[in-house]
C-alpha cells in the first residue's frame, strides 16, 4: 500500500476562528473538508512544507506555530499520515488557488462540516484544548 507523509495547517485567525479548505472536483475526495497543506517532500521538514504549501495553495505567508498531531489514517488504496500545527497567516490573505473555497469557521462549528477521514483526529484535539 502507498503510504503518503502529508502536512496541515490550522491556521487561526484574530477573531479565534480556524480556517477550512473544501477539496475541489479535481482532487480526491471531493466535497469534504481539511486543513489546507500537503505531502512533504524529501529532505523537508514538516513546517518548511507547510510553508512552501500554504504559499502555493493559499498564496499567503504564515508562521508555524505549536504541534498538534501526528496521525495515520487508511484509506482504501492509500496510508496517510497527517502532522498537523497551529499557524498565522504573517502576510496576505488566503486565496483557494486549489480549493473549491475556504471557510473561517468557530472552533464549535467544525463538527458541522464533513471532514476528510484523516482530518478527524486533529479535530477531535481541538475539541478538548
Amino acid at each position: 500500500m502507498k503510504k503518503v507523509d502529508v502536512v496541515g495547517a490550522v491556521i487561526i485567525n484574530e477573531e479565534g476562528k480556524i480556517l477550512c479548505a473544501l477539496r475541489s472536483s479535481q482532487m480526491s475526495l471531493p466535497g469534504l473538508w481539511e486543513f489546507p497543506g500537503g505531502k512533504i517532500e524529501q529532505g523537508e521538514t514538516p513546517e518548511e512544507t507547510l510553508v512552501r504549501e500554504i504559499r502555493e495553495e493559499l498564496e499567503c505567508e504564515i508562521e508555524v506555530g505549536e504541534f498538534i498531531a501526528d496521525d495515520v489514517y487508511e484509506y482504501p488504496s492509500v496510508l496517510v499520515r497527517l502532522i498537523t500545527y497551529f499557524a498565522k497567516v504573517t502576510d496576505g490573505v488566503p486565496v483557494p488557488k486549489e480549493h473549491e473555497r475556504l471557510e473561517w469557521v468557530d472552533r464549535g462549528e467544525l463538527l458541522k462540516l464533513e471532514w476528510a477521514p484523516a482530518d478527524l483526529p486533529t479535530i477531535k484535539k481541538l475539541m478538548e484544548v
